[in-house]
């Protein structure tokens, strides 16, 4: 059977229908030869996230990166509301439009780590793993029993209020940020993407259902952060990390962003998807707790 027919039938039909709903996200990168591997940035990023993990896979997989809704080259609809959910269908609208032919590895950083995991729980059947790297997975502080998680959650919301109402503030010294980044126009919020910021911040970030997403995924996971990432949640992630089918790799002295040592686990979970040995488990990743 080819390559493109190895899909069953219900699901490129389904493909279709959706890649007819209109344009998608800007694919920024599709390069390579093997098995497919798609990769998913955070908040106030591009594809260019991925720039120390895409030369590790480039010789022996495909390679897709895109820019999600709002940043990077993609589009920006004035009426978007940069939901989760909305985030997850353009994701869907750009990968049936390239008609995938088989099983894939899929990457998330950040925010694309709980987009991801969205994709993953309406999709399992389509993926062949799913990398998580520092998920921000934050729970109401409401429901959340331990005092210090619960002043965590609490302190995130609180900042993340004042980064939205203060504007100008935020811009100045995200330009800063940005300016000091070791990794080239990882990280903008300007006023181009402002809205796209702001609102995938409250309506994706925020608002989120990474939990149960993750609970309701069907293939085994990896998910990989620093041990020294501001932007993480102890209380969150240690609910999926017990998870069954959820492996975690804990990189020292590791911060948000994906520099090398990161890279280096990232290719390795994905080479542990998609070697011959299939099994994901026998890989031995290095870099982890």
């Amino acid at each position: 059977m080819a390559a493109a027919e190895r899909r069953p039938l219900t699901s490129r039909l389904r493909d279709k229908l959706i890649a007819h709903r209109g344009p998608g996200l800007h694919v920024a990168v599709d390069e390579g030869h093997g098995p497919t591997v798609v990769l998913v940035h955070g908040i106030a990023s591009s594809y260019v996230t991925f720039e120390n993990v895409i030369p590790l896979l480039q010789a022996d997989h495909r390679v897709i990166a895109v820019d999600l809704l709002g940043f990077g080259a993609s589009p920006a609809p004035p009426d978007a509301r940069f939901s989760l959910d909305e985030h997850v269908e353009y994701l869907e609208r750009t990968l049936a439009g390239l008609e995938l032919p088989e099983p894939f590895v899929l990457v998330g950083h950040s925010m694309g780590a709980l987009i991801s995991a969205r994709y993953a729980a309406r999709r399992s059947s389509e993926l062949k793993g799913l990398v998580l790297v520092s998920p921000p997975v934050y729970l109401p502080p409401d429901i959340v029993g331990d005092p210090v998680d619960r002043a965590a959650m609490s302190l995130y919301r609180r900042v993340y209020d004042f980064l939205r109402r203060k504007r100008s503030f935020t811009l100045r010294n995200a330009a800063v940020l940005a300016r000091m980044s070791p990794i080239k126009n990882a990280f903008e919020v300007s006023e181009r993407n402002w809205e796209a910021f702001v609102l995938s911040l409250q309506n994706a970030i925020e608002t989120q259902t990474t939990v149960t997403d993750v609970a309701a995924v069907d293939v085994p996971i990896e998910v990989i952060y620093g041990t020294l990432d501001p932007f993480l949640v102890p209380g969150g992630l240690r609910i999926i990390e017990r998870m069954r089918h959820v492996t975690v790799h804990r990189i020292g002295g590791g911060d948000h962003l994906i520099r090398p040592p990161m890279a280096r686990v990232i290719a390795t979970a994905v080479e542990s998807f998609t070697s011959p040995a299939g099994s994901h488990r026998e890989a031995g990743l290095s870099g982890g707790a």
